[in-house]
């Protein structure tokens, strides 16, 4: 297990937290804490023949290994990087006649490993996967069931030459994977391909307004670079400065919810009461319930009602976007921006979310126009609630530009993605697949901006050729899947 820069940080006892992690050196925004492979990590059940099983990379065409036929890899090397997790899976996978569940296929892997080398400190790590919290005791009714089919699963899938454990050492293993699992994501960071086990990730603790940021990384493991491998890794990124002694933070949930939602979500999902300084206080709670201000001040009573009104709306805009009706969903949204224009301020959670739906919809459907119109009232919302160097505003502030470029908003849509760029330098770092795609953004979208101040008539004329010539490629799929978890555990 490759790990860096474990000598910047040391475990400690946090006050009320229990263990966590604290620097033991000064830190600026950008910086690199740590870096850590995963101690094990699987591809999604859904995503098994899509998705590299080695780098978690989405390719075109994959390799299958020729006996299980269930794993896929990029090419020759990624296949010898993993054999040495893959061997026994794969011949516990023939036997069984199938793959188990992603929770069982990586119970097995932890467990495959601490069979190896054990289940005391492996190399770089600062605590076992025998000291991580699994919960098991919070469960409720229905995840105690599941945790039992996963433990049948697991049984039948176990094979019998393989050393043996007792039922409560798997329940462990399961309990551990439901509260520290790290959602892996693909190589545009676009969307949740795996789930992995981090030790060292597991002991930085929540908060709210953290002081660092988690970023997965791809890594290189093509064979025409073979010099220039790295294994994939999640990186702890500092998000300002951090002095020696600091405790290290990160946020376990998106952070655009009011002080009671993220509380019970952080209660539900990782079993803590939050008492960090923005629950504490409820810091922002007042800008995310803002209404207009001045001589329009709506009533109470007018309020409530938008407020309702939108939730509502919420509700049928999920139903609509699960069953594919984008163009239900736009009415819905238009309806609903309708109502709130006159009752609530531009950092309105309520307004926030439905201006985010509806910019991402609008977008799939090439109404890039609107789109834009609306992406650009959420951008100025988020910029008032997120932390300056958030991952998500980038990526936001970042989606919010391509969707002005491709409205021919050039001036706006340049501004948006060196914004972005800005944001994504600190929390992804410049050589993530992510910035580098930015930077080409960038240097395309100035391009195109020196050419629109020079002459707009001709840039117009060039952006039409360009147009006709090859159409504006079709957005990516709205996503219907709750954003804003680092853990994998399903709220």
């Amino acid at each position: 297990m490759t790990v860096e820069g474990m000598e910047c940080v040391e475990i400690f006892n946090s006050a009320g937290k229990g263990r966590g992690l604290k620097a033991t050196k000064e830190f600026w925004a950008g910086d690199v804490i740590f870096a850590e492979t995963a101690y094990a990590a699987v591809v999604f059940d859904n995503l098994a023949h899509s998705v590299c099983h080695t780098c978690f990379k989405r390719q075109e065409k994959l390799q299958r290994c020729g006996q299980c036929k269930f794993a896929h890899y990029c090419d020759r090397t990624c296949q010898k990087d993993a054999w040495v997790n893959h061997k026994t899976e794969c011949s516990a996978i023939k036997k069984l006649g199938k793959a188990p569940n992603e929770n069982v296929r990586l119970a097995a892997r932890i467990t495959w490993r601490i069979e190896r080398e054990g289940s005391g400190l492996t190399e770089g790590c600062l605590v076992s996967i025998d000291d991580l919290e699994n919960h098991v005791d919070n469960f409720q009714e229905e995840e105690k069931n599941g945790l039992m089919d996963d433990v049948q699963s697991f049984l039948d899938y176990w094979p019998s030459q393989s050393q043996h454990y007792s039922m409560n050492y798997i329940s462990h293993i399961f309990g551990v994977i439901s509260c520290n699992g790290f959602t892996l994501s693909d190589q545009r960071g676009l969307q949740a391909v795996g789930v992995g086990i981090f030790p060292n990730l597991c002991l930085v603790n929540h908060d709210c307004w953290p002081n660092c940021t988690v970023i997965f990384n791809n890594g290189n493991h093509e064979a025409v670079k073979s010099m220039y491998h790295t294994q994939m890794r999640i990186e702890l990124r500092s998000l300002g400065k951090i002095n020696k002694g600091d405790e290290l933070s990160v946020s376990y949930i998106d952070f655009l919810n009011l002080t009671e939602d993220r509380q019970k979500q952080l209660k539900k999902q990782y079993y803590f009461d939050c008492t960090c300084e923005h629950c504490t206080k409820k810091i922002k709670d007042d800008v995310l319930l803002a209404v207009i201000e001045g001589d329009q001040k709506p009533a109470d009573s007018l309020v409530k009602e938008v407020v309702q009104f939108s939730k509502d709306t919420m509700e049928k805009i999920d139903k609509a976007r699960t069953e594919g009706l984008y163009h239900e969903v736009v009415k819905y949204c238009r309806e609903c921006l309708k109502r709130q224009e006159p009752v609530l301020a531009e950092t309105n959670i309520y307004k926030l979310r439905i201006l985010s739906i509806s910019s991402e919809v609008l977008s799939y459907l090439q109404m890039f126009e609107e789109a834009a119109d609306n992406a650009k009232k959420m951008v100025d919302g988020y910029l008032k609630v997120y932390h300056p160097h958030n991952a998500q505003l980038g990526m936001a502030v970042m989606r919010a530009g391509v969707t002005h470029w491709h409205a021919g908003l050039i001036e706006v849509g340049h501004g948006m993605i060196c914004k972005a760029y800005a944001i994504l330098l600190i929390t992804h770092g410049p050589s993530h697949p992510i910035t580098k795609d930015l930077e080409a953004m960038r240097a395309q979208s100035e391009m195109e901006l020196r050419m629109f101040q020079q002459n707009e008539f001709v840039y117009y004329k060039m952006r039409e050729a360009a147009l006709s010539n090859k159409p504006i490629q079709i957005m990516q799929e709205p996503n219907t899947e709750a954003q804003g978890t680092i853990f994998n555990k399903k709220p």
